[in-house]
């Protein structure tokens, strides 16, 4: 489902130069610029619903950078980043599963600079590793959650997220959750929101984790000045 932009609201999306379809898992290492070229899943891959078994289209060893690239539909399960990783000018334009899964350990730097994503039905950065996410310049729009730290997950860590000038269009259900429990933060500014006059989206949803593979309980929501860390002017509305 495309979602339509009117006026300034949000990015200018890029046309895709071609299209190509992948049946098995690209493994990425060092810099790759794909030229604007769009990527979409083919065969097995998976069909970008929720299933949990769909296979990333892209999987980028520690330290890669990837440019440039529009992920089409099916997304199947976007981009699995193994450590550090930059992404730069990536676009998703119908999120699978998740954009992108964050897998590297608790010393592990992940950017993703420029680019988008819309019509995410759940997540569009699941952060499953350690480490630290940097989420800037972006654009969002009809979305479930723009950052999930996993609330679930059999290994745990301390994460960290960043998210500034970021550009969101409802509608959506919140930018980040996060675990107090195990220490994580979220840090915003620069937010700029359409289309959420009566501030439906939640900016910071706080959860106690678990590592048992349980539903995560919710705690509360926004600004507390420890865990989800922003102030009323940090996030505009129009």
């Amino acid at each position: 489902m495309a979602v339509t932009q009117t006026g300034a609201q949000a990015a200018t999306w890029p046309t895709p130069k071609s299209t190509t379809t992948v049946t098995s898992t690209q493994s990425v290492s060092g810099t790759k610029d794909f030229g604007l070229v769009r990527y979409k899943a083919g065969g097995a891959m998976g069909d970008g619903g929720q299933s949990e078994s769909q296979k990333p289209l892209f999987e980028l060893a520690d330290g890669a950078v990837v440019k440039n690239l529009i992920i089409g539909s099916p997304a199947a399960d976007g981009i699995h980043c193994k450590g550090s990783c930059t992404l730069i000018n990536v676009w998703w334009e119908d999120v699978g599963e998740d954009a992108a899964t964050f897998k590297g350990g608790s010393s592990a730097n992940y950017t993703v600079d420029g680019g988008g994503a819309r019509s995410a039905s759940d997540k569009v950065f699941q952060h499953n590793g350690g480490g630290k996410l940097t989420i800037k310049n972006f654009d969002v729009s009809n979305f479930g959650k723009l950052y999930r730290s996993c609330g679930n997950c059999s290994t745990q860590y301390k994460r960290t997220v960043v998210i500034q000038n970021v550009t969101v269009t409802a509608p959506g259900s919140a930018l980040a959750g996060i675990n107090t429990n195990y220490g994580d933060t979220a840090t915003f500014s620069g937010i700029t929101i359409y289309g959420d006059s009566s501030k439906k989206i939640s900016i910071c949803d706080r959860y106690t984790g678990n590592n048992t593979g349980k539903e995560p309980v919710k705690t509360g929501s926004g600004p507390d000045g420890t865990y989800c860390k922003y102030t009323s002017s940090n996030i505009v509305y129009k």
